[in-house]
């Protein structure tokens, strides 16, 4: 089930005709608590997973779980966690490789400091459903037995909603700086600015990363730009991206969920993060990386 996107307090073609270039399509995930069979896309819940595959775990030697004190864990390898799964059915914009039609995507719950990302590496599956099905399935992950709270999801329906977004920090310097100007008029006028309206700061597929810092852009190692793929975000829909649906007082500009708090994924990921991973298709094998920003 899809949610509705309210719609934004002002047409941007008529006030600021130059951002539409910049538009780029994206689905909101908008996870929500509940109880998802491994059979249906989630985010923290169950996965269709072959019985007779190991679970991926992480040994790596400086993963760390800041609430022991900056510890080192070790010796044994950490069972990495379900973070998302989305079926093909369930995300039409989302672009599979031949043959697949499943997205998995897992992660050791705690921290690393390679590369100075300080946060959790998350692995990639791209799966079949008719080849998964054809055999056995786990009927349940095994549990780290040891992981930070702020990257450990609870079990969460998605509700992918496609939309349009504009850039935050990914546009050119000059036209930052009209925007912002336009910005501030706009929020005098209406009550919510730019930023809030017209960007996404959530997790989803496609679009724009979700930055709360700087951008981070990766480059394959053929020379291209990665393209985002998806984003994991401690911040969730509130504002304008709070959908029909659960609004209190609609056609308000600014909103925010009634219990926020009990009702997502529980993720602080640092302070309100994001995880951000990137592909590239120009690639057969098509490589991934991520970012990590809070």
């Amino acid at each position: 089930m899809s949610f509705t996107v309210p719609p934004p307090p002002l047409d941007i073609a008529e006030h600021f005709p130059e951002l539409l270039p910049h538009a780029r399509s994206t689905t909101l995930l908008y996870p929500r608590s509940g109880d998802p069979e491994r059979q249906e896309s989630s985010l923290g819940g169950p996965m269709l997973w072959p019985a007779d595959e190991p679970w991926p775990t992480c040994a790596a030697s400086d993963h760390y779980n800041p609430g022991r004190g900056c510890a080192v864990v070790g010796p044994e390898a950490v069972a990495m966690v379900p973070v998302l799964q989305l079926f093909a059915r369930d995300v039409p914009a989302l672009v599979f490789p031949a043959g697949s039609d499943v997205l998995q995507v897992l992660w050791c719950p705690l921290i690393h400091s390679d590369h100075d990302q300080w946060s959790p590496v998350p692995v990639l599956r791209w799966r079949s459903v008719t080849d998964v099905a054809a055999g056995p399935l786990l009927d349940e992950a095994p549990r780290p037995y040891e992981f930070d709270d702020d990257y450990v999801p609870r079990p969460c329906v998605v509700h992918p909603t496609d939309t349009t977004e504009y850039p935050n920090w990914d546009m050119p310097e000059d036209l930052s700086e009209r925007v912002g100007e336009w910005s501030e008029e706009m929020e005098e006028a209406c009550g919510i600015d730019y930023w809030d309206a017209f960007t996404t700061r959530q997790s989803k597929v496609g679009g724009y990363p979700g930055w709360t810092q700087a951008p981070q852009w990766p480059h394959c190692v053929c020379g291209e730009q990665m393209e985002h793929l998806l984003t994991i975000s401690a911040s969730e829909s509130c504002g304008r991206w709070l959908p029909v649906e659960e609004r209190t007082r609609p056609g308000s500009g600014w909103e925010v969920p009634e219990t926020p708090q009990d009702d997502g994924h529980g993720m602080i990921m640092g302070d309100a993060g994001g995880v951000y991973v990137f592909v590239c298709r120009a690639c057969p094998e098509w490589p991934t990386v991520h970012r990590y920003d809070c």
